[in-house]
């Protein structure tokens, strides 16, 4: 549902939320090493949630990004916006150009509680209230630490 782009700009504004501070600011190296996320790819992102102030960045050698207190009162739906565009969620889950009420796809009123559900926590939800959550809940944004094996064929 979400472009890669949104969902590397999520992850890394959440990973910025639990691991930065105004004392503490993270190169985007690092943030791409941790999250497993193109280097040149994820600093056009940065730069551009830095301009619509969703992150604050800081140039120089002691230099990086993080989250301010204001940046922290954002939401994931304010990251969408400036991402994927506001449209995002009146797409069609199968991309089908012409679905609605009117006129569903196969899994249209499936899929529509859910829909709802997401945006709504997107944008009630403070960026904020998301990383206390997965600091409280063990909640993973990166599965760079684990050991995936894979099944014999």
């Amino acid at each position: 549902m979400l472009s890669n782009a949104c969902q590397y700009a999520i992850r890394s504004i959440l990973y910025l939320g639990m691991c930065s501070d105004k004392d503490h600011k993270i190169g985007v190296k690092t943030i791409s090493e941790e999250l497993e996320v193109p280097q040149p790819f994820l600093a056009k992102l940065l730069q551009r949630l830095n301009k619509n102030k969703l992150v604050t960045s800081v140039k120089g050698p002691h230099g990086g990004f993080y989250l301010s207190e204001t940046n922290k009162k954002q939401t994931v739906w304010d990251i969408v916006q400036v991402i994927d565009g506001y449209d995002k969620f009146n797409q069609c889950f199968l991309g089908l150009s012409k679905c609605g009420d009117d006129n569903p796809c196969p899994v249209h009123f499936t899929v529509a509680a859910f829909k709802q559900k997401i945006l709504k926590d997107f944008e009630e939800k403070t960026l904020a209230e998301f990383v206390d959550e997965i600091k409280l809940k063990g909640r993973y944004i990166s599965l760079k630490a684990f050991d995936i094996l894979e099944e014999p064929t």
